[in-house]
Formats: C-alpha cells, sequence, structure tokens
C-alpha cells in the first residue's frame, strides 16, 4: 500500500486550486491546527464525506506488561476516535 505525504498532498491541492505550494501548504497547516485545537477544547471535527474525528475518554485498566507476568495499571485518559464517512466507505 502506497502512503500519500504531506508533499504529495501540497502538491496535488496546488495543481487542481491553481494556487502555490507555498499557499497549499499553509491551508494545510492552518486546517491542521484548527482541528488539533478543536479536538483539545473536546469538540467534535466533522469534515463531511470524509468523517468525523472525536475524543473519547478510556478508562482505567488492569494490563500484563509484555515479556512477564507482572499486572500494571494503565491510568485511564483519552483518544482520538475517527468514524468514517458512510459515503467514503460506500465507495472504496
Amino acid at each position: 500500500m502506497e502512503k500519500v505525504g504531506k508533499q504529495q498532498l501540497i502538491q496535488v491541492i496546488a495543481e487542481k486550486a491553481g494556487v502555490s505550494k507555498k499557499d497549499a501548504g499553509e491551508v494545510i497547516d492552518s486546517m491542521l491546527e484548527i482541528i488539533v485545537e478543536a479536538l483539545k477544547e473536546g469538540k467534535t471535527v466533522g469534515l463531511p464525506g470524509f468523517g468525523t474525528l472525536s475524543v473519547v475518554p478510556t478508562k482505567e485498566r488492569q494490563a500484563v506488561r509484555p515479556g512477564t507476568t507482572e499486572r500494571i495499571t494503565v491510568p485511564a485518559g483519552k483518544k482520538i476516535r475517527f468514524k468514517t464517512a458512510t459515503s467514503l466507505q460506500d465507495n472504496l
């Protein structure tokens, strides 16, 4: 499976939108900053046709340390959840 990186996204956006690579890069950086800030504030970010990002709490749980049989407690925390848009899922 081939990976599409930030530079490839910048190039494609610049070509499709008819803007410079610098401007396309600034747009991507700004978009990512806005998404991160919204998630930090506990907001849900919806990208129509792509999916929804949200922060969900995780409970404290017991686990076994790899390589040993020692039981450890994994503290409660938060994780980012991504739910794929139905329209994207149907078109894959």
